[in-house]
């Protein structure tokens, strides 16, 4: 008896229906065809095993089994519950008539449990897009699946569950999740707060006008002046995920299997902290079997790169492409994916091996030559892609010992969200652009323009302080986004003397 059964197949971030077809006839050989894996090809035994734990035996006859379309690769153990069901559909031991309506994802245990699997939301997602009725999901992966309205989802524990289902031995009460309510009640939830800092009220700022333009940002300043603890507080400053957006960013991390049995759905931007160990692939994405990277798991939110020079030179060479298409795909001599990689970029950095150069206390020990050589490992393409460079200096202790509490992250919000809003009407008709830091240069000449008295005094700083060619878009960029948390719709010169202000690196001799 011919039965067909529908799993899925993740590629990318997206998900490819795989139709399981099961033929049990005369004979006693078993065929599993379609281009599976080891680990697919491996499903026989646990399948066998949970069928003869349900009283079950494996068909007496020649089973022949084809995943389709086979020019795709169908890998891991997920797909041991459509075949499990296909074969005993196939074999009468259960009714074919609805099996055809759903999508069924699941590893077998030996004992018949249903494990989680990866991917779960991409799989719904391309469940409801071909009409299905519903999806047929480890009950760890139901909250995950359930988030995709319109769609039928069983959260189910173990094969048993599945067969009593199709059987209508029992009634299953389909997964329901409240969208609204999380986004109200986790959206700003964030455990670090701004207010927690004190002092660095002009790093404070920095990170301010960062998140209100999606600007990328490198703080330099010597050990413990608070660059790391700055940097964890800037998702919190940043507009809440829009749906759209937390359903991309959700399917990333499931694809990796980052999304645990409690979540269904991320409503926080994530931060990505990698270590400075880290690995090209690692970094950007890859593997024998392509797995999204740090960088893809910031999308929409912030990847922070602490000790920046200490990073592989071909680590943060592979992040140029990226940060200026905010995509990266990835090429295999099988399949090709991409991976949405929009990430505000923020990076922290001593400036000199002893940490302690231009320090108002303490003296550094290194020669001019040894900080130029350690400010030479950030290449200048990478660092042409950065807008913001900011001095962090150590916080006094008056300060520390202050007891009135800082600004609060809300508050920092509100105006960065403004900000947003007005850039949001004024790229309303170009696709892909949303952020002064993602402006073209036709743009940049369209809405950066300067009075005389602007003009003047960047011309003038550019002479005087040895500001580099490159300089100059990112500094009319970063203007703009001041301009905009100000609500000025022209570029004055207090904006272009602040963003000036933040093109330290850019200073000629610097670094001594």
């Amino acid at each position: 008896m011919l039965v067909r059964t529908f799993g899925s197949a993740v590629t990318g971030i997206d998900a490819v229906t795989v139709t399981i077809e099961v033929n049990v006839s005369r004979g006693i050989r078993f065929f599993l065809v379609g281009l599976p894996d080891v680990a697919v090809k491996e499903s026989q035994q646990r399948i066998e095993s949970s069928l003869r734990s349900l009283g079950f035996r494996w068909p007496g006859q020649q089973v022949v089994i084809n995943m389709a379309p086979a020019d795709i690769r169908k890998e891991g153990s997920s797909y041991d519950l459509p075949l499990a069901v296909g074969i005993l559909a196939a074999d009468e031991k259960i009714p074919p008539g609805e099996i055809g309506s759903y999508v069924m994802m699941g590893e077998l245990s030996l004992d018949g449990t249903l494990q989680p699997v990866k991917g779960v939301l991409p799989i719904a997602l391309r469940a409801r897009e071909e009409g299905f009725k519903g999806v047929i999901v480890p009950v760890k992966n139901a909250r995950e699946a359930a988030v995709v309205s319109g769609l039928d989802v069983f959260g189910m524990e173990k094969l048993g569950d599945v067969l009593d289902f199709f059987k209508g031995f029992k009634k299953f009460e389909p997964v329901k999740v409240d969208i609204d309510g999380l986004f109200r009640e986790e959206a700003n939830k964030y455990d670090m707060d701004f207010s927690d800092v004190r002092g660095q009220e002009n790093v404070k700022r920095a990170l301010e006008v960062a998140a209100a333009g999606h600007h990328n940002l490198l703080m330099i300043g010597p050990p413990g002046a608070g660059k790391t603890m700055l940097a964890k507080r800037v998702a919190s400053i940043m507009p809440p995920l829009t749906l759209e957006e937390a359903l991309e960013t959700t399917k990333i991390h499931s694809v990796a299997g980052k999304i645990d049995d409690h979540m269904a759905l991320m409503t926080r931007r994530p931060f990505r902290s990698p270590h400075h160990t880290i690995s090209d692939i690692a970094l950007v994405g890859g593997g024998t079997v392509p797995q999204p990277g740090e960088i893809s798991l910031g999308h929409n939110g912030v990847l922070f790169l602490d000790e920046l020079p200490e990073f592989k030179r071909t680590v943060l060479e592979v992040m140029r492409q990226p940060l200026e298409d905010r995509i990266i795909t990835i090429s295999r001599a099988k399949s090709t994916c991409d991976y949405p990689a929009s990430f505000m970029l923020i990076a922290s950095m001593n400036p000199c091996p002893c940490g302690y150069h231009n320090h108002p206390e303490k003296e550094c020990m290194c020669t001019a030559g040894m900080r130029q050589k350690y400010l030479n490992r950030i290449s200048g393409p990478l660092l042409d892609r950065i807008d913001i460079h900011i001095e962090v200096v150590p916080v006094k202790y008056d300060k520390l010992a202050d007891t009135l509490r800082s600004e609060r992250s809300s508050a920092v919000r509100e105006r960065v969200v403004t900000a947003r809003e007005i850039q949001a009407r004024r790229f309303a008709a170009v696709k892909g652009i949303y952020a002064n830091a993602q402006m073209t240069a036709s743009m940049q000449r369209k809405y950066c323009q300067l009075d005389e008295a602007g003009g003047k005094l960047l011309r003038t700083a550019m002479d005087l302080r040895g500001l580099s060619a490159r300089a100059y878009d990112r500094i009319l960029k970063v203007a703009r986004t001041i301009a905009d948390l100000a609500e000025s719709e022209y570029i004055t010169v207090e904006h272009i003397s602040e963003a000036i202000n933040y093109r330290n690196l850019d200073r000629e001799g610097w670094a001594g």
